[in-house]
């Protein structure tokens, strides 16, 4: 497809949301770090060292599960519209890529809410075909894309 001849309505980028920077990250992992040695020490002196080695392993814990979550944010969905294609991309943590392309015409989307929640999910469905998006995005950020992608769809199938 030549983009030039049709040139992009709408196009977003979701990624996660992950409160806590690479800063906040290395200084959260220095206190505990500070703290589960300070105690594991005092229990290693103190002759209760099966005690300090579990300070040791608590450590060991935080640090993995924190590298887990920073891994998963690495997933990220492209979402482009035109008026002749609906393209999302999606790509996991490790890099790999599935794409979802749809006639914007015969695209249909929707949003399954909960009164008090908000938006619980999105999906595009079209041409046998369907696929969640924006699935890892907090509230207030479905309803702004959910907005901007409901009238992008719409811009896109209007009649020129």
């Amino acid at each position: 497809m030549d983009e030039t001849a049709d040139p992009p309505i709408f196009a977003a980028e979701l990624v996660p949301y992950r409160s806590l920077g690479r800063k906040g990250f290395r200084i959260l992992l220095a206190l505990s770090g500070l703290i589960c040695l300070l105690y594991g020490l005092f229990f290693l002196t103190t002759g209760a060292w099966p005690i300090g080695f579990f300070f040791g392993l608590d450590f060991l814990l935080l640090y993995g599960a924190f590298r887990l979550n920073y891994r998963a944010a690495r997933a990220r969905e492209e979402v482009t519209v035109s008026r002749q294609q609906l393209t999302v991309r999606k790509f996991t943590p490790s890099g790999k890529m599935t794409e979802f392309l749809w006639n914007p015409f015969w695209a249909r989307f929707f949003v399954r809410r909960h009164e008090e929640f908000g938006i619980l999910s999105m999906t595009v469905h079209g041409q046998g075909r369907q696929t969640e998006i924006g699935s890892f995005l907090n509230p207030d950020d479905r309803e702004s894309f959910a907005k901007a992608f409901r009238q992008a769809l719409a811009t896109a199938t209007q009649r020129i």
